[in-house]
């Protein structure tokens, strides 16, 4: 773990630091450094499961660490969250750092990227349960919440995960204007938040049937 000096001079905390307020609010030292912590087991593990594609710590920091934390605006404080197709634990495993009264269910099809996330939790001192399956091949836990972030063939599941979680829930689906094209064309109802720093990202807000 980086001391007070070094956090103060690395490129991902300076980014996170520079950024948060636009995105939810300012971050404690704690969370900063947890975040960071975060951040290294990603890049560790990496060049075996390709959680993310190659980018700068400062585009880590903005564009996975930031943008998943946007969903902290639409999430109470204990709230009941699935997260599906977690991968590199995005956006949740932010969430549970900087809001640990979150409850959260994470489903990975992926056998070694749920080590991953599973080693992640561990090592970050989060509790939260991970499924090593697809989700729409077993029963929805009890949420309130569901976020996705990075799904394979999201447009071709987006019907089927709509239908899926408890009913009353919502959704939280993170995407650009295909994504949004396709809930259109689906005729759901649902309200398009911009991303802070994107001009073609959003969460993309849904109520469950």
């Amino acid at each position: 773990m980086a001391d007070q000096a070094e956090l103060l001079n690395d490129e991902f905390v300076v980014a996170l630091e520079t950024h948060a307020e636009r995105y939810a609010g300012k971050l404690t030292l704690s969370e900063i450094t947890r975040l960071r912590d975060y951040y290294e087991q990603v890049m560790a593990w990496n060049p075996r499961l390709h959680l993310v594609a190659p980018c700068a710590p400062a585009e880590f920091a903005v564009r996975h660490v930031l943008e998943s934390l946007f969903a902290l605006n639409f999430l109470p404080h204990e709230a009941r969250v699935i997260d599906i197709g977690s991968g590199a634990g995005l956006p949740i495993i932010p969430c549970l750092i900087a809001r640990p009264l979150l409850r959260a269910t994470l489903f990975e099809s992926s056998p070694k990227k749920a080590v991953f996330l599973r080693e992640a939790l561990r090592r970050l001192n989060l509790a939260a349960e991970v499924i090593p399956e697809r989700f729409e091949k077993t029963a929805p836990p009890a949420a309130e919440f569901v976020t996705c972030r990075a799904l394979d063939r999201f447009a071709d599941l987006l019907k089927t995960l709509v239908g899926w979680p408890p009913p009353a829930s919502r959704l939280l689906l993170f995407g650009g204007p295909a994504l949004g094209t396709q809930i259109e064309k689906e005729h759901f109802t649902h309200t398009a938040i911009q991303i802070p720093d994107s001009r073609q990202r959003y969460i993309y807000i849904i109520d469950a049937a």
